[in-house]
């Protein structure tokens, strides 16, 4: 048997302690180094209890990752949230009501709990005490305990969330912290090896290693803009806002959601998700800097490019992102992007359709410069846009008399994919709306989708604002509340 080099042979027990655990790698390695013999190996007789495995072999030292997890680990955190919620009583609107709970002798019932949440999360600014973890971790919270590696439980302060990214940003007021370095996610490669960590079912500071499996992953339904990284490291409840390390101990992800068909409860099967560090790191520095998240946008309306359209088109294969239309003052209409228009990549990234594309222009910071790749008329154009900001927010009465006393948002993207998967093409969110006024006696209430109109179509907020160039004699929306639907005459 011709016997392996001494790098080979630590290569083979890093893959294996990756693929098999380190002591099956360890034992495979020791048969590695040893010559091959034509005879039966005579069993050894089974140790009577666990013995530490050597440090060395022949001279030596095993490849382990103890050393850089000794570095990293200080950084990692327990995050617990809790929230207060109001129990229905079966007695209804009369459990309030003293009189009757005496006559018939009805002793008082608590009518609220307290739920809590666990999670993980990693300390990035020593000095500052910040925490990145994620935004369903602590959304909705009253309250947020963080309990260090070192023991200590301490209050954290919330600084502010991005549910559209998830992730979330809070602070604890303690001394003699450790950082974990930043690394640059957008080195990683697939095949690289990661390290995930964190507090699974409660049980406290856990590690789990694998490799990349891919890169720039969207269309997962945990989040709304995407661009995950995907691992085999395992990643159970509770791990959710902690880190994914590579071997430096530089901190390469947010480790935020995996995908089991039977639910997440159902444990790991290898299909976990991270936030890369890149994108969590700018969303970081808009909560801390304004308290708020803003996004670049084109300002267009898309639509899927299907077999008929692409030969229509004069495309090669049915994919891109078709523009039906360019909202006067956008950055697309700055950049020349005309209706008809097939947008195939942007900044070199391929756009298979229209959600690809939202993705894309969500992940990109406001006057962020945008290479198109455009076909119009069969013919390839390569356009520049500056993004503007994207819209947050709009006073209904500017709009439109009849819309006054309320307010519309952009829906989150979790809420935009949810109608999507519905055949719905969009839509937006009602934000307030004041009692008394003409939206509140026409029946718009707050947290109403819109998701048609008289007015026109529009699947955002921007073309929701961009339907009213020419107001409709009779404005009527189609909104939706609770499960249903329903029509609304504005008067």
């Amino acid at each position: 048997m011709r016997r392996l080099s001494t790098p080979t042979k630590t290569l083979l027990a890093l893959t294996l302690a990756a693929a098999f655990g380190g002591f099956a790698a360890t034992a495979l390695r020791d048969g590695l180094e040893r010559p091959a013999h034509a005879e039966s190996a005579v069993p050894a007789a089974l140790p009577t209890g666990l013995a530490a495995l050597p440090a060395t072999v022949e001279g030596q030292a095993l490849p382990s990752l103890a050393p850089m997890l000794k570095r990293a680990t200080p950084a990692v955190v327990s995050v617990y949230s809790r929230q207060t919620v109001r129990v229905a009583s079966p007695l209804g609107p009369f459990a309030d009501d003293p009189f009757f709970r005496r006559f018939f002798g009805i002793p008082d019932m608590p009518r609220e709990r307290v739920e809590r949440a666990l999670g993980s999360g990693v300390i990035i600014d020593a000095q500052n005490g910040y925490v990145l973890t994620n935004h369903h971790v602590v959304v909705n919270a009253d309250g947020v305990s963080v309990t260090l590696a070192d023991g200590r439980t301490l209050e954290a302060e919330f600084l502010g969330s991005d549910p559209d990214t998830d992730v979330a940003l809070i602070r604890i007021p303690a001394k003699n912290l450790t950082a974990i370095p930043l690394g640059n996610s957008d080195a990683l490669q697939v095949g690289d090896f990661v390290v995930a960590m964190g507090n699974p079912y409660g049980l406290g500071q856990t590690v789990t290693s694998g490799i990349v499996s891919a890169v720039g992953r969207s269309g997962i339904p945990v989040a709304g803009f995407q661009n995950f990284i995907q691992t085999d490291a395992s990643i159970n409840p509770g791990n959710s806002g902690g880190p994914l390390v590579n071997l430096r101990g530089e901190l390469v992800g947010i480790n935020t959601a995996s995908f089991n068909p039977r639910g997440s409860m159902a444990g790991n099967i290898g299909l976990g998700f991270a936030i890369p560090i890149n994108m969590a790191r700018n969303i970081k520095d808009q909560l801390v800097s304004t308290g708020e998240v803003k996004r670049g946008t084109l300002g267009i309306e898309t639509q899927n490019v299907d077999e008929r359209l692409a030969k229509g088109l004069g495309l090669d294969e049915p994919r891109g992102a078709l523009v039906t239309r360019v909202f006067p003052g956008s950055a697309a209409a700055a950049a020349g992007l005309q209706p008809g228009d097939v947008v195939l990549s942007a900044n070199g990234q391929r756009v298979d359709n229209g959600p690809a594309l939202h993705n894309f222009e969500g992940l990109q910071d406001v006057g962020s410069r945008v290479a198109l790749d455009v076909r119009r008329e069969g013919k390839p154009l390569q356009l520049s846009a500056t993004l503007k900001e994207s819209p947050r927010a709009v006073d209904g009465g500017a709009l439109d008399p009849r819309l006054a006393g309320a307010t519309f948002k952009e829906l989150d993207e979790a809420t935009r994919q949810q109608l999507q998967q519905m055949g719905a093409g969009g839509g937006l969110q009602v934000g307030t709306v004041t009692r008394g006024s003409r939206a509140w006696n026409s029946g718009l209430r707050p947290n109403d989708i819109v998701v048609d109109g008289s007015n026109g179509d529009f699947s955002d907020l921007s073309g929701f604002r961009a339907s009213f160039d020419k107001k409709p004699q009779q404005l009527v929306l189609r909104v939706l509340r609770g499960g249903g639907t329903g029509n609304l005459l504005m008067r």
